[in-house]
């Protein structure tokens, strides 16, 4: 294997890790109001967040870095050719971010059922953006060779055709069906039921919705072979995690709706390969591992430090999900109706 077919591996797995565990948060985050009917409640859904949401963005943190150094030309096209979505995907994380922290700071009901508001809305947003973002790499974008410089030559609007919708809509039910698996395995109670009855819900539309876009997909790449291959897999693990999730083995559903979006990930990024940005512009060449990469010592010394401080990061995180493994009861949740300061004045 090349050196840029290693790097693009790599960022397939980053964006694997980012989807399945800011997915959930992102479902997580959709349905705060919908399975959470008090504060107790909903101070319980967002602990269950707590100790790892800001870990989970490292993953598009790292992705970003590295198609930056690995792909520097990809990364510049995309980023400014899909300069709005992904403008609005950076302002939603910010606003998520904010939220989290400033909701509790003050115990008026109004004060924290607007930040409430924002952690919903900033986390159905990067939930549809991704999916169109990723569907428009997949399906090719317009390309223009300016002194044999590649860009990209659309408009916003050029970004919103049927087929980046329709992977819009998928990513956003998955990540909602993915969050619904993680509270039922997160939480006890109320929560743990309605997050059960949502995720089968959803689930079914997520599944119609995934056959209709996997099937779209595999008409427009030429590598049809793993397309069909991965879909397979991605319907065998959405069942099981169904059947999984309707007999209230919520753990085993949280695993197979992980996987699936990992198979999902997968047939995007083998369908792709070796382009890594399609042009849908007639007798222009897009993007692919050879033409957008870095030089070959610059991903060799890529790879000595991935090779290094990967399996740390790893380990980390993991220790971190073990550590905060535990269901959370909102009976546990102490004056969940105040904030810091009613708390210093009482």
């Amino acid at each position: 294997m090349s050196l840029n077919s290693f790097w693009f591996a790599i960022i397939a797995v980053l964006w694997i890790g980012y989807f399945i565990l800011e997915g959930f948060d992102f479902g997580v985050g959709i349905l705060l109001k919908t399975v959470a009917k008090t504060q107790a409640e909903r101070r319980a859904v967002l602990t269950t967040l707590g100790p790892v949401w800001d870990g989970n963005e490292v993953w598009l943190l790292v992705a970003g870095g590295a198609t930056f150094a690995a792909f520097p030309n990809w990364y510049a096209t995309l980023f400014s050719g899909f300069y709005l979505p992904l403008f609005l995907i950076l302002i939603s994380l910010i606003v998520r971010g904010v939220s989290f922290e400033y909701r509790s700071k003050y115990g008026k009901e109004q004060w924290r059922g607007r930040w409430d508001n924002a952690i919903v809305i900033s986390s159905f947003i990067p939930a549809l953006l991704w999916g169109v973002a990723f569907a428009n790499i997949v399906r090719g974008v317009p390309m223009k060779n300016t002194n044999g410089v590649i860009e990209y030559a659309g408009g916003f609007f050029n970004l919103l055709n049927p087929y980046a919708l329709l992977g819009g809509l998928t990513t956003l039910s998955l990540f909602i069906s993915h969050g619904a698996f993680f509270l039922a395995l997160k939480t006890e109670g109320d929560i743990r039921t309605r997050a059960n009855a949502i995720g089968q819900k959803v689930g079914m539309a997520t599944a119609v919705l995934a056959l209709l876009f996997l099937g779209w997909t595999m008409i427009s790449l030429t590598h049809k072979w793993i397309v069909v291959t991965g879909s397979i897999f991605v319907v065998v693990a959405w069942l099981a995690a169904l059947g999984s999730n309707l007999r209230k083995r919520e753990g085993w559903a949280f695993f197979w709706s992980a996987l699936a979006t990992l198979f999902v990930v997968v047939t995007l990024f083998g369908g792709l390969y070796p382009n890594v940005m399609p042009s849908s512009t007639s007798g222009v060449t897009g993007l692919d591992i050879f033409n957008a990469s870095s030089t070959h010592y610059t991903l060799k010394v890529m790879t000595i430090v991935a090779v290094v401080l990967t399996p740390i990061v790893l380990l980390y995180q993991g220790w971190t999900y073990w550590t905060f493994r535990k269901r959370i009861n909102p009976n546990q949740i102490a004056k969940a109706e105040s904030g810091v300061l009613d708390e210093i004045n009482s």
